[in-house]
């Protein structure tokens, strides 16, 4: 079920409110960590493309094209995951270097895992921003919406 954007909450502070966040219900394609970064999975037929989703895999140089955003939860095959597809996301996994600032593109080398862009170097879809460094792989983050 698609969730509204039209409705936002404003209270700052509160513990487990998700300002300015949006989140859609998938079907796993496959198992998923909580804080991975996911990408529809393109090997379904038809609208299941659009239903089903993969951890992301890690491409080289490139990063992966279709990242639509960050597991909430675990998941197995088939079940349903919530996934932030917009906006202020607790914990995802990005590369270890992320400072507050980094631009993160889709995962290169690592599947599910953020890299920090780093023009000439690296490039790729461009799928959120750093909001602090990350701590063991992980950190708040900006989630670009694409899907």
């Amino acid at each position: 079920m698609a969730t509204s954007t039209l409705i936002q909450r404003l209270e700052a502070g509160e513990t487990g409110v998700s300002n300015r966040s949006q989140t859609e219900t998938f079907l796993a394609g496959g198992a998923i960590s909580a804080g991975d970064w996911v990408a529809l999975d393109t090997s379904k037929t038809g609208a299941d493309k659009a239903l089903y989703v993969v951890e992301a895999a890690g491409v080289a140089t490139v990063g992966q094209a279709n990242v639509i955003g960050v597991a909430l939860a675990d998941a197995a095959a088939d079940e349903k995951v919530l996934v932030c597809i917009a906006g202020y996301c607790a914990k995802a996994s990005v590369a270890g270097a992320a400072v507050a600032g980094s631009a993160l593109v889709g995962p290169i080398g690592t599947a599910g895992q953020a890299a920090i862009e780093v023009p000439g170097t690296t490039s790729g879809k461009l799928c959120g921003v750093a909001l602090a460094a990350d701590v063991a792989n992980y950190a708040e983050v900006l989630v670009i919406k694409t899907f």
